[in-house]
């Protein structure tokens, strides 16, 4: 667009403030500013003209598709030879969800580049590549490792690994590729400005990574190469296995469409999101969305009903995704801290909530398949989430499992 459509689209959403300081641009700086507001999606600011509302739950049930640590050690051998043959023809790829920073955990750093070590340099990244490698030495074949940044740390990333030599994995089986953006407005419904030539924006949520994914032409490239299921995973839980053959070959075996790693809840208030059912198909319930009496409901055998918690490790069928990719994903309206400039060009880092950010959520996917398996891991051993420094679910509290784990940090 040029500038006079620029400033025609500006004045039809009210958002003329981007071109503030227009004239004090270089030629470089302007076209770069008209770039990205092309690229902005307007339409999202009519959900904070509605309030930001979430769209309502339908029919909340428990979730029958399961199996259990035990039910899994019954059929390893078989789940395991399944899962083996699938990977070794190649049919399975992981995704990393690696786009975040480690501002909570007081790094300007990507969060995977974070060293947890005590004795020796452990980064999060390095084990999270060894996990990995443990699939591929156990089954004889590379997995494909498709690795989601953002705008803000792809460089960083990009470099760290090259640096450290890829922790050992084969490079011609990684790719990076950047998440999509989503601007930052004001809680009247303004976009934010960064700076005179940049808007504030932020990733678009984890559930916009399978539209970057096509974006980037490594759908394609995945499909030419075989790949049938990717197996979605974050950056954030140093211990979980991902294209884990026994994980894949309980999906393919019970011919499900996706399935979810779980951990059974720790208690009925853990604050974790529960995989159940809503209107029959696969949901995830986020734990402020149970009533009290759902936290509590037990089953027949003493069990509770709503007992497994979700820990961001999904395996999805391609062909699927595809299927899906028209049907628009929920946009979430979340209330954030944004940093911007303010009408007098001065820096602002907000202490308390100042605006919305607009996230899509991988969660939102699992609602979209026809299916769901929940397959229960052992929470000491897959689930070591880092989202703060100190505390639950922390750095600390993840060193302690990766010790017991045998890890040597």
């Amino acid at each position: 667009m040029n500038l006079q459509e620029t400033k025609a689209k500006l004045e039809k959403y009210n958002q003329s403030q981007l071109l503030k300081y227009y004239d004090e641009l270089d030629e470089n700086q302007r076209q770069s500013l008209l770039k990205q507001i092309d690229e902005i999606d307007f339409d999202l600011l009519k959900l904070i003209e509605d309030g930001g509302k979430e769209t309502e739950k339908g029919v909340i049930t428990p979730l029958d598709d399961a199996v259990s640590i035990a039910d899994i050690e019954a059929n390893k051998d078989k789940y395991t030879a399944i899962g083996t043959e699938a990977i070794k023809e190649g049919k399975v790829a992981a995704l990393l969800l690696a786009g975040g920073m480690g501002t909570r955990l007081g790094s300007d750093k990507p969060k995977g580049m974070y060293n947890i070590g005590l004795t020796r340099d452990v980064y999060i990244f390095e084990m999270l590549i060894k996990n990995l490698m443990d699939v591929v030495n156990q089954t004889g074949a590379w997995v494909p490792l498709y690795i989601m940044t953002s705008e803000k740390n792809n460089d960083d990333t990009v470099k760290f690994f090259e640096e450290m030599n890829y922790f050992g994995y084969d490079k011609n089986y990684v790719d990076f590729f950047v998440q999509e953006m989503a601007p930052a407005a004001s809680f009247d419904g303004k976009i934010f400005l960064e700076d005179k030539d940049r808007i504030s924006t932020s990733p678009n949520g984890n559930g916009g990574w399978f539209i970057s994914f096509v974006k980037a032409g490594l759908c394609e490239k995945a499909k030419k190469a075989g790949v049938e299921y990717i197996n979605i995973f974050a950056v954030d839980n140093v211990c979980q296995r991902m294209a884990d053959p026994c994980f894949v070959g309980a999906m393919i075996d019970g011919g499900y469409r996706s399935a979810a790693k779980v951990v059974s809840k720790a208690t009925p208030e853990e604050k974790v999101g529960v995989l159940c059912l809503e209107d029959g198909k696969p949901s995830i319930v986020e734990y402020y969305e149970l009533t009290e009496d759902m936290r509590y409901q037990t089953k027949a055998d003493g069990e509770l009903a709503y007992k497994y918690g979700v820990i961001l490790n999904y395996l999805f069928n391609i062909e699927d995704l595809e299927k899906n990719m028209n049907n628009n994903l929920s946009v979430h309206v979340v209330k954030k801290k944004i940093a911007h400039i303010d009408e007098n060009c001065n820096a602002v880092k907000p202490e308390t909530e100042n605006g919305f950010k607009f996230e899509t959520l991988v969660l939102d996917m699992v609602h979209m398949m026809d299916n769901c398996l929940a397959y229960e891991v052992v929470r000491e051993k897959e689930f070591a989430p880092i989202k703060n420094k100190t505390g639950v679910d922390s750095v600390e509290s993840a060193r302690e499992l990766l010790k017991l784990n045998g890890v040597t940090l």
